[in-house]
């Protein structure tokens, strides 16, 4: 009797386990971080930023309509693409352009390269071209200046790396950014780069706010220990998801909706980020 019992409770446990284990991989969530800083214009105190990272073409109800109403709830004043909106094994570059042109319509959208987006070759002018049709402001290693209620930021996008005119001099792409828009010293500045591991160049270019991906929260999160593999840092990697601070620079890492070589997550639910804005 009590062999079958215990043979009960272990399918159970089993089946709750595959439920949750599909439910992680088929479902969005939504991670909120807030972010003080004294050098945030006060017009822009609660600014909000959403944040995509790493879709590779995923889709979440018919034409990501389960994506757009999830970002429609949470009223960004800006929208940040961080990278692999397109997987280079399964490019669909239709489903790339019809979410931007639905993401145009909530807020502003720039968006910034990942390494898919350079394995696709010259498929990519083809992808850039639908972006900017649809709307989206590109930033390859160039630097915008955002305007709100007379408060006034700097948005620079990195390109990735993979791009064959592509490098690690990280530092000189963040400098001549900047010096490309606005006042380095003055504005506050907003930096889209698709590669967390390089967050020590991000620091040294006296960035004030990092958005990046890359890393999918390290496939499969370890209670207590994190990600398991990441691209770029390999095994337990430092830079896996969350909110990292040194010195004046804050990076938050999302851990990305999609997969690309392993198809499956575990305790990783895919996740929209919003990253709030305070002026201390």
């Amino acid at each position: 009797m009590k062999r079958k019992v215990r043979k009960y409770i272990c399918s159970a446990i089993l089946i709750l386990l595959i439920i949750w284990i599909v439910w992680g991989n088929v479902t969005v969530g939504v991670t909120h971080y807030t972010v003080a800083s004294p050098r945030l214009p006060a017009a822009l105190d609660h600014f909000k930023i959403a944040i995509i990272s790493d879709l590779h073409n995923a889709r979440f109800g018919q034409d990501n309509r389960s994506l757009i109403a999830l970002i429609e709830r949470e009223a960004p004043d800006m929208i940040a693409i961080t990278g692999d909106l397109i997987d280079s094994g399964k490019t669909d570059i239709e489903t790339a352009e019809k979410l931007v042109q639905r993401l145009v319509e909530i807020a502003p959208c720039y968006y910034v390269t990942g390494n898919h987006e350079a394995w696709i070759g010259e498929r990519y002018q083809e992808l850039e071209g639908k972006l900017l049709d649809a709307g989206a402001v590109i930033l390859r290693d160039r630097a915008e200046l955002l305007t709100k209620n007379n408060g006034t930021v700097q948005i620079i996008g990195l390109d990735d790396s993979d791009f064959p005119d592509g490098g690690p001099a990280f530092q000189d792409s963040i400098r001549n950014a900047r010096s490309g828009a606005g006042d380095p010293a003055a504005d506050y500045c907003i930096l889209l780069a698709h590669r967390p591991e390089n967050f020590s160049a991000y620091v040294a270019g006296d960035i004030d706010l990092v958005l990046s991906g890359h890393a999918h929260g390290g496939q499969f999160r370890l209670p207590f220990i994190g990600g398991l593999i990441a691209p770029g840092q390999g095994l337990f990697p430092k830079y896996d998801a969350g909110e990292y601070t040194e010195g004046n620079t804050t990076m938050i890492v999302g851990r990305g909706i999609g997969n690309s070589v392993v198809p499956v997550r575990f305790n990783n639910r895919p996740e929209i980020v919003i990253v709030e804005l305070i002026s201390e």
